[in-house]
């Protein structure tokens, strides 16, 4: 009987904090890639901020990424293989030079990803939506 009771004793508190550790480790996983982004570019409200630490301030000069990639104070970017393409509100660009979300959330960056489409023969005309190219009017092919 003694032996039941020790071991009801020890099982419940050993299940219970088994319980609280795997919905601590899903709560942390559940959270957005890009959440913990130290720092990038983006366009709000039609002007280019740079945010540094969860702080947000203008930009006042081109940014280089780690790509190669130039953000500039106009909200153009341009890609290290000389393509380009103009940051719509909302977008942001990660240091390393990659298109991370759409949106802000109290100062930290989703995880929906911006999407570039771009002609197959004329690589420097982009687009964020799908549409034709309107030197050679092919359509523009989703870039990976």
């Amino acid at each position: 009987m003694k032996t039941k009771k020790l071991i009801s004793a020890l099982f419940v508190p050993f299940l219970t904090l088994f319980f609280i550790l795997s919905v601590t480790n899903l709560t942390a996983q559940s959270k957005h890639k890009c959440s913990d982004m130290k720092e990038c570019c983006m366009m709000k409200d039609g002007k280019m901020m740079h945010m540094r630490d969860g702080k947000m301030m203008p930009m006042k000069k081109d940014m280089v990424m780690k790509n190669g990639t130039t953000c500039m104070v106009n909200g153009k970017c341009k890609m290290k293989d000389g393509t380009t393409m103009k940051m719509k509100d909302g977008h942001c660009m990660d240091m390393n030079g990659k298109m991370c979300c759409k949106k802000m959330e109290k100062g930290k960056c989703c995880d929906d990803m911006a999407t570039v489409y771009a002609c197959p023969m004329h690589k420097e005309v982009t687009s964020n939506k799908q549409g034709k190219c309107p030197k050679c009017k092919m359509d523009l092919v989703k870039k990976k």
